[in-house]
């Protein structure tokens, strides 16, 4: 049984807390609750006390508790300190250091692993102070899940949704499993070249070839292989994402310009090619194509195909990784795929749902050794999984 310090911080969202408490408690984890002023606007202690079945603690300055150091009891006796949801003002306060109250101060105190949820409207995640915080937890070894995208209580729409707990529980229980015994920068001296996002295939001036590829799960890979010390080199297509802490950043619009900077990113030990490239381009018209002109007849010719190139060209990399984004028989067809691309591993997921542009996926990884399941997960703890398990492929 695993001992979980649940912080609640402020948000509407703070409701969702009590069906993670349940989802946990069901799972065998010990919860113990620290809410924030916000948070009491809007859950009680008394709901969280019972959900919990222990002592909600709400103050920095009860006489009792600190007479004996609560709150460096509190984040010492837990085996994961977990903060859903976050709202922007605790992630600030977080990143900077602060221990104005119980919550900030716990999680200053502690030398246990932290995992944060955020929760917030669409344009406090995309602020630049939020990104930059976001940016310094991660690099100081918090782990921060990417919110969900969709409609928000200010009627907005975007990524700000807290993830739903059972996602948050997963995130949870993938933080608890002992990882493997690794250097703490195991990639220190290897160059992996990543790639990212859709390519757009001009039609005319103002219209383009796309597909739904968001980016956030190649961007999440880049970062936990920074993280464990790689020279990550990340090509790009068209996505309004910020570039991860230590990560080299190439853009690119088309499928032509991704292979030639992949081609120039060259030599890497690892090349883990995320990015869904369309699989097929036109000869542009040199001017907008206009509705009355008739049907326009577009002829489509094959886009490079970037990772069997990579596969059977002179500087293949050591370790090569494709994704395959699949909406039916996945490992049957990501098998297939492993095969007549020539590579060394293949990362499936079914994408009929709402993976492309969502916060979570769910992967099968495919080797020569066989397929391996992984659950539902947040894209950042897949980026952490995936990355680990490249580390120990080349250590």
């Amino acid at each position: 049984m695993s001992r979980i310090l649940l912080i609640v911080g402020g948000g509407i969202a703070a409701y969702k807390a009590c069906e993670l408490i349940r989802l946990l408690r069901r799972r065998g984890h010990a919860v113990r609750c620290v809410l924030t002023e916000g948070g009491s606007h809007f859950v009680t202690p008394m709901s969280l006390a019972a959900l919990s079945e222990d002592k909600v603690y709400t103050s920095l300055w009860d006489l009792k508790d600190e007479a004996e150091m609560g709150h460096i009891q509190l984040s010492r006796e837990a085996d994961l300190l977990v903060v859903a949801p976050a709202s922007a003002d605790l992630l600030a306060r977080m990143a900077g250091g602060q221990a104005g109250d119980l919550a900030t101060t716990v999680l200053l105190a502690t030398d246990k692993p932290v995992l944060v949820a955020p929760a917030m409207n669409v344009r406090m995640w995309q602020h630049a102070a939020t990104v930059r915080n976001v940016a310094t937890l991660r690099s100081d070894g918090v782990k921060v899940m990417e919110p969900d995208e969709g409609a928000m209580a200010c009627g907005e729409f975007g990524p700000g949704r807290l993830p739903e707990p059972l996602a948050i529980a997963d995130a949870i229980e993938a933080a608890l499993k002992p990882q493997a015994q690794l250097p703490t920068r195991p990639l220190a001296g290897r160059h992996v070249l990543v790639t990212a996002g859709p390519t757009h295939e001009p039609i005319d001036p103002v219209r383009y070839i796309a597909n739904r590829s968001s980016g956030r799960q190649g961007f999440a890979i880049a970062g936990a292989l920074a993280r464990l010390g790689a020279r990550v080199t990340l090509v790009a297509g068209p996505v309004d994402l910020p570039t991860p802490v230590g990560v080299t950043r190439v853009d690119v619009e088309t499928g032509g310009q991704m292979a030639e900077a992949v081609d120039t990113a060259l030599p890497a030990d690892v090349a883990v090619m995320v990015a869904a490239v369309a699989d097929w381009r036109v000869d542009p018209a040199a001017q907008k194509i206009k509705k009355g002109a008739g049907e326009p007849a577009l002829r489509l010719l094959p886009n490079p195909d970037i990772l069997a190139g990579l596969a059977a060209g002179p500087r293949r990399p050591r370790l090569l990784i494709g994704f395959a984004a699949e909406t039916e028989r996945v490992v049957e067809h990501a098998t297939a795929k492993r095969v007549r691309k020539g590579v060394d591993w293949i990362v499936a997921n079914d994408v009929s749902g709402d993976v492309m542009g969502g916060g979570a996926n769910t992967v099968h990884i495919l080797t020569a050794d066989g397929v391996e399941d992984w659950p539902r997960l947040p894209k950042d703890e897949v980026a952490a999984r995936l990355a680990q398990r490249i580390a120990e492929a080349l250590t």
